[in-house]
């Protein structure tokens, strides 16, 4: 089901348009709601492309389904070069095994630039959870089957697949809360209405150092830097559960060769620059750029990583 490759780039085709690329404003589009990792790193990279490409980089957010309204705007805008996407884990790499019936498919419908970063899951609960450590909180969600909630920015999302992933392993029965964002679901988990929350560390870490939220574990291989004191969720007892975003620019199937090659200079170029590593490490994210194949090959990877946890979890697109 999954072989084929992944379009990382077209074949080149003669375009005077690319050889004076760009000369007007590019939109690119965030797949998330404003304030959320996605975003942030989103604005981090266009502000780096405007400097660069001496043009406006206007980061537009359509966020919803997932992912999806976002994903498919950029597949449905024209090949030109001046619609691009911030693509994440979700819609590109688990939305297409989770739902038979996508209106895309990222193999097929959109070119692969490049990586841009990496950032581990963490696992935050709500201070009212009578839990301290992940084992408690498992002892407590097995004394109290569905009484505990799970927020995630949608259905299909790293957060969600991560909440999934957790339960699977530790055979605990908490509910699923969807939201069209990470900064909707931060919210109610802030207000006590949800307990628990997969999110970007970066996210929750304010609320974490004033006791509005307490981080139970990073769903990393590695501690985080942010907060060295929290331990990876393989360390809290739960090893396989790690759950890492990742973030990566795309553009619409029939971007001309010549305008991908461009722009994954670019982003590479701005990847090295020390004031966009900072940025992008200050909101816990490892900067990591690639070649569009390299990229391509991560997105076809991941599709087979996250599909058997949609078998194993039994998970349903409309959950």
């Amino acid at each position: 089901m999954f072989g084929a490759s992944i379009n990382a780039a077209p074949p080149e085709v003669p375009n005077a348009a690319a050889e004076r690329y760009p000369h007007k404003t590019i939109h690119l589009i965030a797949v998330y709601s404003p304030g959320g990792l996605a975003d942030l790193v989103a604005r981090i990279v266009a502000a780096a492309l405007a400097e660069q490409l001496a043009t406006h980089v206007i980061v537009d957010n359509k966020a919803g389904a997932g992912g999806r309204i976002g994903v498919e705007a950029v597949v449905t805008a024209p090949a030109d070069g001046y619609t691009l996407g911030l693509g994440t884990t979700g819609p590109l790499a688990i939305e297409p095994v989770l739902d038979p019936h996508l209106a895309y498919d990222p193999r097929r419908d959109l070119a692969a630039i490049s990586l841009i970063a990496s950032a581990p899951q963490t696992l935050v609960a709500h201070p009212s959870v009578p839990a301290a450590d992940v084992r408690e909180l498992i002892a407590y969600a097995r004394a109290n089957p569905g009484m505990l909630n799970y927020a995630s920015p949608g259905v299909g999302t790293t957060g969600h697949l991560a909440g999934e992933l957790f339960k699977s392993l530790t055979e605990i029965d908490i509910v699923h809360v969807p939201y069209k964002g990470n900064q909707e679901a931060l919210k109610d988990v802030l207000a006590g209405r949800v307990q628990l929350l997969f999110s970007p560390l970066a996210t929750v870490l304010p609320f974490a150092k004033n006791g509005k939220l307490r981080v139970l574990a990073v769903a990393g291989y590695e501690r985080s830097a942010l907060l060295p004191e929290v331990p990876t969720i393989g360390e809290a007892g739960v090893p396989g559960a790690e759950a890492v975003a990742w973030y990566g620019l795309i553009a619409p199937r029939g971007t001309s060769a010549a305008v991908i090659r461009r722009l994954n200079s670019e982003v590479a170029s701005a990847l090295a620059r020390s004031d966009v590593r900072k940025h992008l490490q200050h909101l816990g994210a490892e900067p990591a750029s690639s070649t569009p194949e390299a990229f391509a090959n991560l997105i076809r990877d991941e599709m087979l990583k996250w599909r058997s946890i949609v078998v194993r979890a039994k998970i349903r697109p409309d959950l």
